[in-house]
């Protein structure tokens, strides 16, 4: 049977014979549902490999971040240790300077001692002045001034002194708290140095979060 034939008798059967245009129509439809079925598998083939691949890169993400913590908290460990070497080494030099306060100036102190931070603990200590026109610090207006240090990009306030007092303690909290608001900067530590403190002074560091190095 010829081509042209067959086509003219199927498109009559498809006009004049309902169930055999129900037959066909449904297999065009079952073809396209099949082949939609098969670009569906297809899809969630690919999805199912990027899922993979993005489970392995959360995964190896996580190591590197379980690896980066490890090693920052041994630098920190290691940094600690560092400074309490340093701090030991500082106070055995307070203790001398300490038996030759009898000779020596309170200036001339606070400045051997800051002295031995720079060398010791290559700390570079600067004087910060400010004019408290409020008197927050002593009560009246006056000149304030603080030293203050920069280290491993920690901001610390120093209070050096032959002997401290608890209200020198609580004055020294007063110019932190006066270098906050002129400056805008919350310092990262609070230290006083010194060779002598009374233990009322001590106790009072303590609650206000001041770090003290001393022998007596």
């Amino acid at each position: 049977m010829a081509v042209k034939e067959l086509k003219s008798r199927m498109l009559r059967l498809l006009r004049e014979d309902e169930e055999f245009r129900y037959a066909v129509a449904g297999l065009l439809g079952l073809e396209e549902i099949l082949k939609r079925l098969d670009r569906h598998e297809a899809e969630l083939v690919r999805l199912r490999e990027d899922m993979n691949k993005l489970r392995e890169d959360m995964n190896k993400l996580r190591e590197d971040m379980v690896e980066g913590f490890r090693r920052h908290d041994i630098e920190l460990a290691r940094l600690r240790e560092d400074m309490i070497r340093g701090f030991e080494l500082v106070e055995s030099h307070i203790s001398a300077l300490g038996a030759r306060w009898g000779i020596m100036a309170e200036s001339a102190f606070r400045e051997s001692l800051k002295g031995l931070l720079e060398k010791e603990l290559g700390y570079r200590v600067e004087k910060w002045t400010v004019f408290d026109e409020a008197g927050r610090v002593y009560g009246y207006p006056s000149v304030v001034d603080v030293d203050v240090t920069v280290s491993d990009g920690k901001l610390i306030l120093i209070e050096v002194s032959s002997h401290i007092k608890t209200s020198d303690i609580t004055t020294f909290k007063r110019k932190a708290e006066l270098y906050m608001e002129k400056t805008g900067k919350r310092p990262d530590k609070l230290v006083a140095v010194t060779p002598y403190i009374d233990d009322t002074a001590q106790k009072a560091a303590k609650e206000l979060g001041i770090e003290v190095y001393t022998k007596v």
